[in-house]
């Protein structure tokens, strides 16, 4: 897959797509999409919310697929190899759609039960060990299948086949249009899969420290309940295995820490969980209004 010119770190880099004389209102709207997405830095803006970009984005796409003009550029091209990897390319993001609603699955599953057990608990520690042990275990699991889908896609990348040479703006347009949103759809997803598998954090404390922290600003309230921390998959991974090290330093203020943040981090996963499940919607119509298309 070709680099887009899209850089989700800066902005001002971001193409728009137009056509040649009175666009469609529809490109517009696309294009404002794509600046909003390329405008929104990674230190301010959640994957919850450039989830919630990529709705308008494909909702977009979608819109345009149904303009004369789009299917009789893409029906007119069929039997072009360009178009064979546009298809690629949305299948693609299946399959990293995918591989991040059961790692999200997975996770929050493990987190719920052992959360579970900690409140039969009631706070103590005996007993569980077992159960840290078993969530950390599911954790190195979903990261190594994190990780296996990352290095596909590093390999997967190429040099599109597709010339402007020869083409009309109209062509050119829709090509462009199409692997950007396959682009930018791609940066959020891999985003996605780092964040969860904890390698997104700009340190790593010890897990320690980590508790130690957590447990002087236990009383600060999130200013904003939806906001998704990108480091909260690797908190409570450390946090955990502190519990696990450090048994003879812990105690029960700890294991409450640990479930406040387990808590926090259900309901993170399912506002995610959400956002993913709209966008493999969406990918699954985009794909089949592609090939029906080019069926016709």
């Amino acid at each position: 897959m070709a680099a887009s010119p899209l850089n989700l770190k800066t902005p001002c880099h971001a193409r728009c797509i137009s056509l040649p004389s009175a666009p469609h209102p529809l490109i517009p709207e696309f294009n404002e999409h794509l600046k909003r997405l390329g405008a929104s830095e990674p230190a301010s803006s959640s994957i919850s919310h450039k989830l919630n970009g990529l709705k308008d984005l494909h909702d977009c796409v979608d819109n345009l697929l149904l303009l004369p003009l789009t299917q009789q550029t893409l029906a007119l091209h069929c039997d072009e190899k360009w178009v064979d990897e546009l298809l690629d390319g949305s299948l693609r993001l299946l399959d990293v759609c995918g591989t991040a609603k059961d790692a999200l699955l997975q996770t929050r599953e493990h987190a719920h039960e052992l959360q579970s057990s900690m409140r039969r608990r009631r706070g103590g520690e005996s007993g569980i060990s077992s159960e840290v042990v078993g969530y950390l275990t599911s954790r190195k699991k979903v990261k190594k299948a994190i990780h296996k889908a990352l290095k596909d896609l590093k390999g997967m990348e190429k040099k599109c086949s597709f010339s402007p040479l020869n083409k009309d703006p109209e062509t050119i347009s829709m090509v462009s249009m199409l692997r950007e949103v396959e682009t930018v759809t791609l940066k959020v997803l891999e985003s996605l899969l780092s964040s969860i598998a904890g390698e997104t954090a700009q340190s790593k404390p010890s897990g320690w420290s980590l508790v130690s922290n957590l447990m002087r600003h236990k009383h600060i309230a999130c200013e904003e309940a939806t906001t998704i921390d990108l480091g909260e998959f690797e908190k409570v991974d450390s946090a955990l295995f502190t519990l696990i090290v450090h048994k003879t330093k812990s105690n029960p203020m700890h294991i409450d820490i640990v479930q406040t943040e387990l808590g926090k981090l259900e309901i993170s996963i399912q506002d995610l969980e959400e956002g993913l499940e709209f966008l493999y919607r969406r990918s699954i119509k985009t794909r089949v209004s592609f090939l029906n298309i080019l069926s016709q």
